[in-house]
């Protein structure tokens, strides 16, 4: 079962659901995601054996692989709130726009491994979890004499286990299968998004502050910063062909640079986000709120492909010069205010659309690099 397999609706609700390598994900229209760990293991007879152990004897583990799948959405959306693509799941497109080794795909793939990893990890320092506690090894390690290893440190090594296991699982490297090898190569990028670049954190213990003695440990990053860090590999990332001898993914042009562990690779060409596309799970850009003083990107220029946009003014009613009355009420007002959204341009004539095809490549260097 691969990455975001199948985007449904359910018959005579407002569900869509998502299957993140076996991770099934309820999403109703307008609440949190819902994510049932349980769902997922009934569908075992589809998982890879890997993933079919892991339901079976580690149901706990399945619940946090959810939740880094929840984690992993809600930041691919917020990195890409700006752009053209929005990482969403409306209409199937995010499925569609996953069978395809794009730079969106390296990003959605390489983003939810590392959700995973830090789903778990983050889970083995709570508590949550029979199988891991906190990560104590560096104790072992010496220090300078002004502080120690202590506390409980983030147990990395074991959400990078159970992340490989269970997004891996699947995946077998063939001889020219560039396909799985992209996928497996993004997926670790993801992972050491998290694993290398831990903090160290400390705590002062002594009289009145004094901090005559230190101890620390070590903390996963903030997983804005995993998000952030990956976006910059997604604007860097490098379009891959298989070697002659379909064993390694090499750059398809003599002057790039070999990517990196780290780096994000993808093998077909970009997606045109600027107008709609079912096939290729595109929307177009119609009806996206910008910002008409920006130049850079979520500015109207470079998010409406050069359409221009249309300003609109709505009402909006909510709560103001709220009181707290003693004891226990708030007491608010009703006030009504008018907002001035500029939304996208409606119209796009057809030589418009082949002129915003033709130069589909230049559109995206704009929107890659203009920050």
């Amino acid at each position: 079962m691969t990455l975001f397999e199948v985007v449904e609706n359910y018959i005579g609700t407002a569900y869509l659901t998502m299957r993140v390598q076996g991770i099934l994900v309820g999403l109703a229209v307008g609440s949190p995601l819902v994510m049932d760990p349980n769902s997922i293991c009934r569908k075992s007879r589809r998982l890879a054996g890997k993933q079919r152990e892991i339901c079976r004897k580690e149901i706990e583990i399945v619940e946090e692989v959810a939740n880094g799948a929840k984690l992993a959405l809600a930041e691919c959306q917020y990195q890409f709130s700006q752009r053209r693509w929005n990482c969403t799941t409306a209409k199937r497109t995010l499925v569609k726009v996953l069978r395809r080794d794009s730079r969106e795909s390296a990003f959605v793939y390489a983003i939810t491994a590392a959700g995973v990893v830090y789903a778990v990890t983050q889970a083995c320092s709570m508590g949550k979890l029979l199988q891991c506690s906190c990560d104590n090894n560096e104790q072992d390690i010496t220090t300078d004499g002004e502080w120690e290893w202590g506390g409980c440190g983030d147990n990395v090594k074991f959400g990078y286990l159970k992340s490989k296991e269970f997004m891996d699982a699947r995946k077998r490297k063939r001889r020219g299968d560039i396909r799985t090898r992209i996928q497996l190569h993004n997926n670790e990028a993801g992972r050491l998004a998290v694993k290398l670049y831990m903090r160290t954190e400390c705590k002062c213990h002594g009289l009145s502050g004094s901090c005559a003695l230190k101890t620390c440990w070590r903390r996963m990053p903030l997983f804005r910063e995993v998000g952030t860090k990956l976006k910059e590999k997604f604007d860097g990332a490098a379009k891959v062909i298989g070697s002659n001898d379909g064993k390694k993914l090499i750059p398809e042009g003599d002057t790039i640079k070999p990517p990196t562990t780290e780096d994000l690779i993808y093998s077909e060409p970009p997606i045109n986000f600027c107008v709609k596309n079912r096939k290729l799970g595109s929307l177009g850009t119609k009806g996206r709120e910008c910002d008409p003083e920006s130049n850079r990107v979520g500015g109207c220029d470079i998010l409406c492909c050069r359409r221009g946009a249309s300003k609109t003014t709505v009402t909006v009613t909510g709560n103001c010069k709220c009181r707290f009355i003693w004891c226990c009420n708030v007491t608010c007002e009703t006030c009504v205010t008018e907002k001035t959204i500029y939304s996208l341009c409606c119209t796009c004539s057809a030589k418009v659309n082949l002129l915003i095809d033709g130069n589909i490549k230049m559109f995206n260097f704009v929107e890659n690099f203009v920050q």
